[in-house]
C-alpha cells in the first residue's frame, strides 16, 4: 500500500478505499465482540488484530489525502468524502472501545 499513488485514482475510487477498508475493520469488531461472547477469545484476539490492519491500510490512504491536500492539491469535497470519513471515524471510536471492553470482561473473567 505504500506505492499508492491516489492521482491514479478519482475521488470516488479513493472514497470507496476509505469506505472498505474501514467497513471490513467495523464488521471485524463487530464479530470479534461476539467470537468472545461466545467464549472464543482466540478468535476474537485475532479479529481485532486482522482489523488494526485493514485500519493501518485505511490510515495510509487518509495520510496520503491529507499530504495531497498540504502540498497545495485541491481535495473535492463531496458527500461520499464525507461518509467515508465518517465511517473511518466511527470505526476508530468502535475499536477503541471494543478493546477496552474485552480487556475488562477478561479482567473480570466474564
Amino acid at each position: 500500500m505504500d506505492n499508492l499513488n491516489l492521482e491514479e485514482l478519482s475521488a470516488e475510487q479513493v472514497n470507496f478505499m476509505l469506505i472498505l477498508h474501514s467497513g471490513n475493520a467495523r464488521s471485524k469488531i463487530i464479530q470479534a465482540l461476539r467470537e468472545y461472547k461466545e467464549g472464543r477469545v482466540t478468535e476474537a484476539d485475532h479479529l481485532l488484530i486482522e482489523a488494526d490492519e485493514d485500519l493501518k491500510v485505511a490510515h495510509q490512504i487518509h495520510f496520503k489525502m491529507v499530504q495531497q491536500e498540504a502540498s497545495g492539491a485541491k481535495v473535492e469535497f463531496a458527500l461520499l468524502l464525507m461518509h467515508a470519513e465518517d465511517h473511518l471515524m466511527s470505526t476508530l471510536s468502535m475499536k477503541e472501545l471494543v478493546k477496552e471492553l474485552l480487556d475488562l470482561f477478561k479482567q473480570k473473567k466474564l
